[in-house]
């Protein structure tokens, strides 16, 4: 069990290949483009207040689907009414940080 979770932490290239096989199989499965697939995965996590690892993997996934910095601002702007203002603001800087960008000063 150790070793599974560490392969997990570490981010195992098996492992994740193994993933990048599902998420190909369940995004033809939602019937969506890759790249609308991809905005409503953020905004799962938004809506869940997932880890920022999450984050991490996910924006990547979905800058190499086609969205944007920009489009992912217009996420935050499309669920805010749904999920609430301190999702919205938690959500932010770890996107911020998952596009490689700098926080702004205070964070």
């Amino acid at each position: 069990m150790q070793e599974a979770l560490s392969e997990l932490a570490l981010g195992d290239p098996e492992l994740l290949g193994k993933a990048l096989g599902l998420r190909s199989d369940w995004q033809q499965e939602s019937g969506l483009d890759p790249r609308s697939y991809a905005l409503v995965k953020i905004a799962a996590l938004i809506a869940l207040d997932a880890p920022p690892a999450s984050y991490l993997w996910q924006v990547g996934n979905a800058l190499d689907s086609g969205v944007t910095a920009e489009d992912l601002l217009g996420v935050l702007r499309a669920i805010m009414p749904q999920v609430g203002m301190p999702k919205i603001v938690a959500a932010a800087p770890e996107l911020i940080v998952a596009l490689g960008l700098t926080l702004p000063d205070g964070e």
